[in-house]
């Protein structure tokens, strides 16, 4: 890998070429151009061959990239060649929702443990794991090497999850609550907010329409 500095962007379009790679692996293509990337992703094929230089010489000029062996280099450079053991604190109906959603286990990303601090759901069964009450968080996030957690409980409670995963170790965040979280700055944390997806899609909409009905500045 080349020793500079790789922008957020380049990281988080990584995992979406990962995504159309497998699909194309499943339907037994052996070989892609940027070119057909680019046209399935809606990007430049010049910024998806840039993308790629910055971790290696992957593709062969005038056939492309091997499918197979980009996936497994892509899988290298994001860490998903080896097992990354998740937490998950706030067993709700989000925190079950992501539980039981199963595609990421291929990646090698496991949730293997799940923490609430509710009385009524403490001890109740997820697939195949018993919601731990919070106070052991610390201790089981250094029993079994977890290195993510992922915040699923209110907004007014968020900070304080936090804080404990940053007690216990942890090196990574996915917050889905809806509040900006404070962690120290080795912490890295991803902010998931439904609310401002949704806010800022509506801006979209209709655009066309809006501008058409523009007051007039004559």
């Amino acid at each position: 890998m080349k020793a500079l500095k790789i922008s957020e962007a380049v990281v988080r379009r990584l995992p979406v070429y990962l995504q159309v790679l497998n699909d194309l692996r499943k339907r037994d293509v052996q070989t892609v151009s940027s070119q057909e990337l680019g046209n399935k992703l809606d990007l430049n094929p010049a910024q998806i061959r840039k993308d790629l230089a910055y971790f290696g010489d992957f593709g062969r000029k005038g056939i492309g990239y091997d499918v197979s062996y980009l996936i497994e280099k892509i899988r290298q450079i994001l860490k998903l060649d080896q097992p990354l053991f998740v937490a998950l604190v706030g067993a709700g109906n989000l925190g079950r929702a992501l539980s039981n959603y199963s595609t990421y286990l291929k990646d090698n990303m496991k949730i293997t443990a799940i923490f609430d601090a509710h009385p009524s759901i403490v001890g109740t069964q997820i697939n195949s794991l018993t919601v731990l009450p919070i106070e052991a968080l610390k201790a089981t996030v250094a029993e079994l090497n977890i290195r993510v957690g992922i915040i699923t409980v209110p907004a007014a409670e968020a900070q304080n999850v936090a804080d404990r995963f940053v007690e216990a170790g942890i090196e990574g965040i996915l917050n889905f609550a809806p509040t900006i979280l404070r962690v120290p700055d080795e912490i890295r944390i991803h902010h998931a907010d439904f609310t401002t997806e949704l806010l800022s899609l509506a801006y979209y909409l209709d655009k066309e329409g809006d501008e058409l009905n523009e007051p007039s500045m004559d």
